[in-house]
């Protein structure tokens, strides 16, 4: 499994997740930076993800949904704050309604995701912070955790792919 730590800290309400892979950070900035790409990994395993739009600028919008395993859809919103390719981004990532607009009442998480060279491969730190603890403790109680260690181990599926082909 490619996350080596997942760190939960409620005094600064974050989720720290950490990973390392075994390709360069080029490659796996496309697969944040493509939304086909994005796709394959992005959403746990029996939720993949569809992206529906995709402005990866910043003040860009990247719009999606993930689909249950009984085709239930739940919505999802990055607005793009900054990107510094193929090192760094950072985007509020918010549950989207049916509208594909900020679902009211739902948490909204600042992410920064930065990529850096290390052993000949590249790691990866996706820091989220919510406005409060309890915001923290609801989208931990949803399955966040989880979720992101089953998304995010897709990637070593697509790099060992690649890796055969």
């Amino acid at each position: 499994m490619p996350v080596t730590s997942v760190d939960k800290n409620l005094d600064d309400h974050s989720i720290v997740v950490t990973s390392d892979f075994p390709a360069p950070v080029e490659r796996i900035w496309q697969l944040w930076s493509d939304p086909r790409q994005l796709e394959q990994w992005w959403g746990p395993p029996t939720y993949p993800a569809t992206v529906s739009d995709f402005d990866f600028v910043p003040g860009g919008r990247v719009g999606y949904y993930m689909t249950s395993p009984e085709g239930e859809k739940f919505g999802g919103l990055w607005t793009l704050d900054s990107i510094e390719a193929p090192h760094r981004l950072t985007f509020q990532d918010a549950f989207a309604d049916d509208n594909g607009n900020p679902a009211e009442g739902m948490p909204v998480g600042t992410c920064v995701v930065e990529l850096t060279e290390r052993d000949g491969g590249t790691r990866m730190v996706t820091t989220t912070t919510y406005g409060s603890a309890e915001d923290l403790a609801k989208v931990v109680g949803m399955g966040m955790e989880e979720g992101l260690r089953g998304a995010i181990g897709q990637i070593d599926d697509i790099l060992a792919a690649e890796a055969a082909a």
